[in-house]
């Protein structure tokens, strides 16, 4: 028996015990590098108080600050098949999918809501970047139509907020299809004298740029959101040139036109929801007013019935559409 080693080592090792201690107490802000306590950063919305960098947010912290009190309806979505193509990388498609709504708890990444900001009813669309990405798939284009639909049915405004990566490529030309099916949906509400407004977040890029991401009345940004087609990387490789400094980033569209106005996230509700109020005032103010009977052309007779429009629920496929561009860019 060793009395060093069965009496005296355990009393010893004792007093330099390791604590227990959270991992996630502390974050760092990938922009200025600074240690934030994290029941500073939930109190700042995931905002550096240091810097202003915008971290991301989990779909539950969006809702939650958006919606007033943070109560909301979730609209359910209708099902689509789960693997179409049975397809298989590094592993399988479904097994992808297992592991994202384990991690997320959502089945896809767009979630609809319903509910009230300040006080007015609204529709929101929310892409949810860590579900795969926040790729545009079968799911998440049904998600949207369903979005536009209840926000016609309901005839309340619809506000989208996006964030993904670019189409889910392990569908093909199925998640393509989305973008021209998203396209006439949001054309649905427009129709309606509806509002379509977007926030653009950190990151939105590839197809969803290319389709429902750039269509809104009203185009917001969170400052420093990566906002494009391709990426800044592709696009170097392209054109063998150097980029600007701050080149595809919200400050930069909004110097160029392409964003209407960047938005620090805790003034977002407030800033939706006075858009809101000016945006429907003016829908039915245009509603109520009378159409005045246009004159017809001289030289070109007005069609009198309107070219069939396709159902938003058919899937309707844009033959122009080049799918190997798509999947360059999506990369």
């Amino acid at each position: 028996m060793n009395w060093l080693s069965n009496m005296v080592r355990p009393k010893i090792s004792t007093l330099w015990k390791k604590r227990d201690t959270a991992e996630n107490l502390w974050q760092k802000c990938g922009n200025c590098g600074e240690m934030i306590f994290h029941r500073d950063l939930k109190a700042a919305q995931n905002v550096c108080p240091s810097c202003g960098h915008h971290m991301r947010l989990t779909a539950a912290e969006r809702l939650e600050s958006i919606f007033d009190d943070g109560v909301f309806e979730e609209i359910d979505v209708p099902d689509v098949q789960t693997d179409p193509l049975n397809f298989k990388d590094q592993e399988k498609y479904t097994e992808r999918l297992k592991k994202a709504r384990q991690k997320t708890g959502d089945k896809d990444a767009v979630k609809v809501c319903f509910g009230a900001l300040e006080g007015q009813p609204i529709v929101v669309a929310l892409q949810n970047f860590s579900f795969m990405g926040g790729s545009l798939g079968m799911a998440a284009g049904e998600a949207i139509v369903k979005a536009a639909e209840t926000a016609v049915e309901k005839q309340v405004p619809l506000i989208l907020f996006a964030a993904a990566g670019g189409a889910r490529m392990q569908e093909g030309i199925l998640s393509l299809m989305q973008m021209p099916r998203t396209t006439i949906a949001v054309e649905r509400v427009k129709d309606a004298g509806l509002p379509y407004i977007v926030v653009l977040t950190d990151p939105t890029t590839g197809g969803v740029t290319a389709s429902y991401a750039m269509l809104g009345d009203i185009h917001i940004a969170e400052p420093g959101a990566l906002i494009g087609f391709a990426g800044p990387r592709v696009i170097e490789q392209t054109i063998r040139e150097k980029l600007p400094d701050g080149f595809q980033r919200a400050e930069y569209l909004l110097e160029h036109g392409m964003v209407d106005m960047v938005v620090h996230r805790k003034d977002l509700p407030g800033t939706l929801a006075r858009i809101v109020r000016l945006l429907m005032d003016k829908g039915v103010a245009a509603k109520a007013k009378p159409k005045a009977d246009k004159p017809k052309a001289a030289t070109m007779p007005v069609p009198m019935t309107p070219p069939d429009v396709p159902s938003i629920s058919e899937n309707p496929a844009n033959e122009d559409m080049d799918p190997a561009a798509e999947k360059d860019a999506a990369e």
